[in-house]
Formats: C-alpha cells, sequence, structure tokens
C-alpha cells in the first residue's frame, strides 16, 4: 500500500491519464478514486489541482475520439461489438440511444455522468457524421465537468481522503489486498449481472419463426422496433412493427402482447425495455431473438427496404 500512494504521489498526473484513459477506453475499472486520491494528495502537497483536470480531460479526449472514429468508419458494427462485450447491457438500451436521438451531440456534454452512456454517444456522434470540431466542442465540455468534479472533490474532501489512506496504511499489505479485492469485486459483480440478464433473456425471447407464423396466422401482437429511426430507414423493418425512440412512445402502445427488437446480437436493448414494460403494467413482453438482423438473415419478409 505505502508503494501504491508513492507511486501516485510521484507519478499523480501519469497516474490520472492512465486511469481516465483505461475507463473511457471501456474497460470497467472506475477513474474517480484514482482522480479523487490524486486530488487530495496534492492539496496536502499544496500542488496546484488544476493540472490534473487538465491530464484528465486529454485522456478523456483521446479515448473519445477513438470511439467516435471508431463510429465513422464501423458504424452499427461497433456497436453491436459493443453490446456483445460489454459488461453493462444498459451500455445498448433504448434509455441511452433515446437521449442521443432527441438531443444529439449536445448530450455529450452529461454523457460521463449517464451509466452506459459515454462510450455509446460518442460511437453515435462518429456513426451520424457529426463535425470533429462540433464533436470536440461538446465533448471537452462533458469531459471537464467530469473530471472537474472528482478533482473537485479531492480538494474538498481531503481531510477525510487521508483519513481513509491512513487507516489502509495502518492495515499494511491487508490494506493493499481490500483495495485489489474491491476493484475485483466490482468487476465481478458486473459480471454476474451480465451472465443473469443473458440468462433471462434466453428464456423469455421469441424466435423469428414463431414470430413469422404468427404474423401468417393473422394473430394481433403489437411489434415494437426500437433501433434508431436512421437504421429503421436504411435496412427496413419487420411488417407491421412500430418505432419507438423512447419508454414514453413505447407506453402509449398498449396490447397485451408486445414483441420487441432491435439490432444488437444479445438483443439487449429489446430486453430492457421488456423489463421496463412490464414494470409499467404490460402483460407478456418478449425481445425477439437475434433481433432485426436474426429476422432478416432467415429470409423473412422486409418493409421498406432501401434498394
Amino acid at each position: 500500500m505505502p508503494e501504491l500512494l508513492h507511486l501516485i504521489a510521484a507519478y499523480g498526473l501519469l497516474v490520472a491519464f492512465v486511469s481516465v484513459l483505461v475507463d473511457q477506453g471501456g474497460i470497467p475499472i472506475p477513474a474517480y478514486p484514482a482522480l479523487i486520491v490524486t486530488a487530495a494528495l496534492a492539496t496536502d502537497r499544496g500542488a496546484p489541482a488544476w493540472p490534473i483536470v487538465l491530464v484528465a480531460l486529454a485522456a478523456c479526449l483521446l479515448a473519445d475520439l477513438a470511439w467516435f472514429y471508431g463510429g465513422r468508419r464501423m458504424g452499427m458494427r461497433l456497436l453491436r461489438l459493443m453490446c456483445r462485450i460489454s459488461l453493462s447491457p444498459d451500455s445498448c438500451v433504448l434509455v441511452t440511444r433515446g437521449i442521443f436521438a432527441r438531443w444529439g451531440v449536445p448530450s455529450l456534454v452529461v454523457a460521463k455522468f449517464v451509466p452506459g452512456f459515454a462510450a455509446v454517444a460518442t460511437v453515435l456522434a462518429g456513426e451520424s457524421r457529426v463535425r470533429l470540431r462540433t464533436f470536440v466542442f461538446y465533448d471537452a465540455i462533458g469531459a471537464l465537468l467530469w473530471s472537474g468534479l472528482a478533482v473537485a472533490l479531492g480538494v474538498v474532501f481531503h481531510g477525510a481522503v487521508n483519513g481513509v489512506i491512513d487507516a489502509l496504511l495502518a492495515w499494511g499489505h491487508w490494506g493493499a489486498l481490500f483495495v485489489l479485492a474491491a476493484v475485483l469485486a466490482f468487476v465481478a459483480w458486473k459480471w454476474w449481472q451480465r451472465r443473469r440478464f443473458l440468462r433471462e433473456l434466453r428464456l423469455a425471447r421469441v424466435s423469428p419463426a414463431e414470430l413469422l407464423e404468427r404474423l401468417q396466422a393473422g394473430e394481433s401482437t403489437l411489434i415494437l422496433d426500437v433501433r434508431l429511426q436512421s437504421h429503421r430507414v436504411a435496412t427496413g423493418w419487420i411488417p407491421g412493427s412500430v418505432h419507438v425512440a423512447t419508454l414514453d412512445d413505447a407506453g402509449a402502445h398498449a396490447s397485451e402482447e408486445v414483441i420487441v427488437y432491435c439490432d444488437c446480437p444479445n438483443e439487449a436493448s429489446a430486453a430492457m425495455l421488456a423489463v421496463e414494460l412490464r414494470k409499467r403494467g404490460f402483460g407478456r413482453v418478449r425481445p425477439l431473438a437475434g433481433g432485426f438482423e436474426g429476422w432478416r438473415d432467415q429470409g423473412n419478409p422486409v418493409a421498406g427496404a432501401q434498394a
């Protein structure tokens, strides 16, 4: 533990930069604790805290530009990859996409304060062909607010932070093990959440073949399309489906039987919407297995597809 604190004290700016870069790059290790501790130690030494904000800002912009250009180059393929590997299913759901769809690039100002939204928003900004200087302007404001708050917490509460550090130092190597165990427990908790989410999803979803059979039989089934409007227009949609951009839009379509679909490989957006609709009193709500691509790849009818 003393070695770790010495590292932060001696290379605080580097620690802040790397921790933020890792966090914003998509690895689920939160950077806020490192920023707060670095700021608190700097305050105790009488050193200024603003350089910490600057290096955190630089790390945020570097990671976000990588997501931005990834979205511009790969588009939905990158979003699908994020859905596939993310430990947080909420990073691909209707709520986060709905924020960007409604507010556009200015939503980047608050993106880092909304769980699961930051990386999705930067990818969507690139995929939407937002101008680079516009993206950098709003993203920099958001990164500055996000990192500035962490540093401000370290400066204002440096006494309390030092109290926690002193307690960890008193525990010696046990203190370091405690910190490591806390980080591993956080990652394990996120992994377990994802596993439980995907297990419940497999039990609840409806297959494309079953949905096609329902449509051919003329059964009354509400089908909700929770993809972005631009993707719906570009690729077409399941005949009879209704596009929804927000939870309120979805709640306006009452039905006893609801099937939702998106464009994520694990149907994360559809499944999370299904959970929310059940909370709002809907009866049977199930995601479509494989999403829109699963439906289209089996040769099922698609309406409105561009030539």
